[in-house]
């Protein structure tokens, strides 16, 4: 009795939910902005066989550099048409145990140069044929909410009523090291801000700013330009300093 029950409200309501959804479009939710700002300090060059390793600051217990976002960062560099090949956090952390667990990785560059003088350390980065070190330090939170959805079950069938929204931010910042000559390359900052919000009349309509994953697409993407430039050869960029900005709509129901 109770699906049928469900079943009935589901069809009577759907055309008033696909409004509630237009609404949401037209007052545009989900909107997600994003700042990306570049700091180059010395020329990138990268030849084939080369590799990056794409790593998380972790010295804020409170709050430290997502493993979820920087494997994001990393797979979709990865994954793009710039030739990159990045080498996993995890494995790269494992093959050079002790060394870059929390306690123990340089937290400057000038400590990475301490680190190559060790024989061992230099030949596994030989091994990996690594160019580049990518320190991602930040994280994602949300900065406010409003509103509420109450639900309801009963004999006859159950709904929800109500609107909630929230904000959120995330702030993220990379400084590329350069192993060749164990400087900084220079250093990409991404600030992302979103707002999600969930309308309800009988049925939630969730609509989700896809915060994180956008400032992940941002930072992977001005990493790529970064080092290999938009062409995805061996190159060799000039130092110069950079402001994007770009404003869209990206929603996950």
């Amino acid at each position: 009795m109770k699906h049928i029950t469900y079943n009935h409200l589901w069809v009577s309501l759907k055309p008033r939910t696909l409004i509630i959804f237009a609404l949401a479009h037209f007052l545009g939710g989900c909107q997600t902005t994003t700042t990306v700002d570049e700091y180059r300090v010395t020329n990138t060059t990268f030849a084939e066989n080369d590799t990056i390793v794409v790593l998380g600051r972790r010295h804020d217990m409170g709050k430290d550099t997502e493993h979820d976002f920087i494997q994001c960062v990393g797979r979709t560099i990865d994954n793009s048409s710039s030739h990159l090949r990045v080498i996993p956090e995890a494995e790269f952390v494992d093959a050079l145990y002790p060394w870059f667990e929390i306690s123990t990785a340089p937290m400057e560059v000038a400590k990475l140069g301490e680190l190559v003088k060790n024989p061992m350390i230099a030949e596994k980065f030989k091994e990996l044929r690594i160019r580049y070190f990518v320190w991602i330090d930040g994280f994602t939170e949300t900065t406010d909410s409003a509103g509420s959805v109450t639900c309801i079950v009963g004999p006859g069938g159950g709904g929800c009523l109500g609107f909630k929204t929230w904000d959120d931010e995330a702030n993220y910042e990379a400084a590329i090291w350069d192993l060749s000559n164990i400087k900084i390359a220079g250093k990409i900052n991404t600030e992302t801000a979103g707002t999600s919000f969930v309308p309800a009349v009988i049925i939630p309509v969730p609509l989700l700013a896809r915060v994180k994953a956008t400032a992940c697409n941002a930072m992977a993407t001005q990493l790529s330009s970064f080092i290999v430039g938009d062409i995805g050869d061996s190159t060799c960029n000039p130092p110069v300093r950079d402001r994007t900005r770009s404003s869209y709509k990206e929603c996950e129901l």
